[in-house]
């Protein structure tokens, strides 16, 4: 379970959300109102980038560990973002900007998880000075 990307999560729920429940993503989901007196809707589509921003954080973090999950991540995770990619030119439901941030934040996660464990791998093992 160690090796499995947490992107693949927001990935999979915009995958259900477009296919099988369809709920717009301007679906506001809540609203709170704010001191200044303005009424700040949530919706389908902000959860969805703040869940994708959580687990962006959490996958940063699950980089700076260089072990054999973590490398198999790296991998899966690179499987992720060409899977968004794919779906973000060919299927008319993903070409959202929603979608496009989610193939954004999966292509980061692609490139500082590779550039973290090699970082951290070049400081554990002394390469160098």
């Amino acid at each position: 379970m160690g090796s499995m990307p947490l992107m693949a999560i927001v990935v999979i729920a915009y995958n259900i959300i477009a296919f099988l429940t369809g709920p717009s993503l301007d679906t506001a989901l809540f609203s709170v109102t704010l001191i200044s007196g303005a009424s700040w809707a949530v919706t389908v589509a902000d959860a969805l980038l703040m869940g994708g921003l959580v687990l962006l954080f959490l996958e940063l973090v699950g980089a700076t560990f260089t072990n054999t999950s973590s490398i198999v991540n790296h991998g899966l995770s690179l499987l992720v973002f060409i899977v968004c990619l794919v779906e973000f030119i060919a299927l008319p439901a993903f070409g959202t900007s929603t979608f496009f941030l989610i193939t954004l934040m999966a292509l980061l996660d692609v490139v500082a998880g590779f550039t973290v464990t090699i970082r951290a791998a070049r400081r554990d093992f002394g390469v160098g000075e």
